[in-house]
């Protein structure tokens, strides 16, 4: 049984993730039997590897396909863990790498618009695939998952959705991992993004669900915050996060009704124009309710 990491942190590069090897894998390593929990032993293997502490956890997933590994011998089961880092904590080494996590999943981030590959490349070879089933109904339904999950024929992108596109590309053999050990193994993986040893880029497309999920109901953004910031770098992070633009005005007020940050008194002269103001998480938030969270007033742009 093995445990991995997902760490997350804000960088220079946006949302990144902790890396090992050719930032190609997460950190990992058995469970033994000197370890005294699930997360003791995650937290060693992760400073041992990586030299990294970890702060906030959570238990992810569990993995246990029978062919996730390739290994025909012995079934291996996963226990993943999301862990959220500050930036301040979150430099490099000979050991690891922080690389950011649209360059595993290219057609995720969707600030700027829809990246050109999505039409240009995933709709067709994913309509392509569908056209390929043997029978209509089959053909039918193909068509309706890719739309569902790919916001094609004008329906509605659903940032949660990672996992599924993932494991839909998969299915559709448009990604590397889904030919390895086959005869297509050596062409170029027709649809691009970095790729992971195992099933290590399931696990991370699991974690970003997770996260663009959570952050709309508990103030978990904040674990990768600054101790202060102003409201435009906490609306970037969030929007970093979900991939997706927000409602500027409409998410300051969601903010100031939810009561999540408190005015520091001080302000910041690294903006353009005037001074912007600092904030800071306002803990007693997490005693008076609940659920809290950020929820995202997405631009109609």
């Amino acid at each position: 049984m093995d445990l991995i990491a997902v760490v997350v942190a804000m960088t220079d590069q946006g949302p990144s993730v902790l890396t090992v090897g050719q930032a190609n894998a997460l950190p990992s390593g058995p469970f033994e039997l000197g370890h005294r929990s699930l997360q003791f032993g995650l937290r060693t293997w992760v400073e041992h590897q990586t030299g990294h502490q970890l702060g906030y956890i959570e238990q992810l997933y569990t993995f246990a396909d029978r062919d996730r590994t390739g290994e025909r011998e012995q079934r291996v089961i996963s226990i993943s863990y999301l862990a959220l880092t500050r930036a301040e904590h979150a430099a490099g080494s000979g050991k690891r790498a922080w690389r950011s996590w649209y360059d595993y999943f290219p057609w995720e981030d969707h600030r700027s618009d829809i990246p050109s590959m999505v039409a240009d490349i995933v709709q067709p070879r994913l309509r392509a695939w569908a056209d390929g089933a043997g029978q209509d109904h089959m053909r039918r339904e193909r068509r309706q998952r890719a739309a569902i999950a790919f916001g094609f024929d004008g329906r509605h992108w659903n940032e949660e959705l990672v996992l599924q596109r993932y494991e839909l590309l998969y299915e559709a053999g448009l990604i590397e991992e889904a030919t390895r050990g086959s005869e297509r193994s050596a062409s170029p993986p027709p649809v691009p993004g970095a790729t992971m040893i195992a099933d290590h880029r399931r696990i991370l497309a699991t974690a970003i669900a997770r996260l663009r999920s959570k952050i709309k109901y508990r103030p978990v953004v904040f674990e990768l915050m600054p101790p202060v910031f102003t409201l435009l770098q906490l609306q970037r992070t969030v929007e970093a996060l979900s991939g997706r633009l927000v409602h500027k005005p409409n998410f300051r007020r969601l903010i100031e009704q939810q009561e999540l940050v408190e005015e520091t008194g001080e302000t910041t002269a690294d903006t353009v124009g005037r001074p912007a103001k600092l904030f800071r998480f306002r803990h007693a938030v997490l005693d008076e309710r609940v659920a809290a969270g950020t929820k995202l007033p997405l631009s109609r742009a």
